[in-house]
């Protein structure tokens, strides 16, 4: 069973080649790990939830400076 849910939670990998950032149309970074899409340029992480990616600017998580 658990072996379904982590294929629910995977991302087309062609998807993920043709998202870019909503507020920079810069490229992603894809964190397996946090179900994450990463905008280096916004310093944003954008969630995952069921395999389907949140490009929604205020769903997205702010990334520290560190």
């Amino acid at each position: 069973m658990s072996e379904n849910k982590d294929q629910s939670r995977q991302v087309d990998p062609k998807l993920l080649e043709f998202l870019v950032c909503p507020l920079t149309h810069g490229t992603l970074r894809y964190d397996r790990e946090a179900q994450e899409l990463i905008s280096d340029q916004a310093k944003l992480a954008y969630p995952i939830r069921d395999g389907i990616p949140i490009m929604l600017p205020y769903e997205a998580r702010q990334l520290d400076d560190d």
